[in-house]
């Protein structure tokens, strides 16, 4: 039928949930562990990954209410972000990739970004191509950030 499931007050899509699902848990064990780096220093290298992860998520998450995202763009820095893409980007840096992201999508994968907006879920294939572009684009820009600080 046409029944809506709305998660805050916004019709939510397949591939929204899709990839929303692991960011759930990736912020609940953030929240965790956020709170048990407060007592201890010497965390191990999987803790600060996560640590590192879940506050670039949350970087990700804020975003301007007077300019919400389309969904379908919300999904590509989403699963960007949980499945490891920007944990490698600094944290001043997540605004710029994520603009740069749209723009790079719309430009050069217009046809997969249409293709998420349509189909409203991850197929196996368009996850596939989603991951393509991504890793390419993520590789460029951190190419080029290097490139600005040598």
């Amino acid at each position: 039928g046409n029944s809506v499931s709305r998660v805050g007050g916004s019709a939510q899509i397949k591939a929204m949930r899709q990839v929303a699902g692991t960011l759930r848990l990736d912020l609940a064990q953030f929240r965790e562990l956020q709170a048990f780096a407060q007592f201890g220093s010497d965390l191990d290298k999987a803790t600060r990954q996560q640590l590192d992860r879940g506050r670039r998520l949350v970087e990700v998450l804020k975003q301007p209410q007077y300019a919400p995202l389309a969904v379908e763009r919300q999904v590509l820095i989403i699963f960007a972000g949980t499945r490891g893409f920007l944990d490698k980007v600094a944290e001043s840096d997540v605004e710029a990739f994520e603009q740069e992201l749209y723009r790079f999508m719309s430009t050069r994968h217009a046809d997969t970004v249409a293709r998420l907006a349509a189909e409203k879920a991850m197929s196996k294939e368009l996850e596939a191509g989603i991951e393509a572009a991504v890793r390419q684009f993520s590789e460029q820009f951190a190419a080029a950030r290097q490139g600005a600080a040598a």
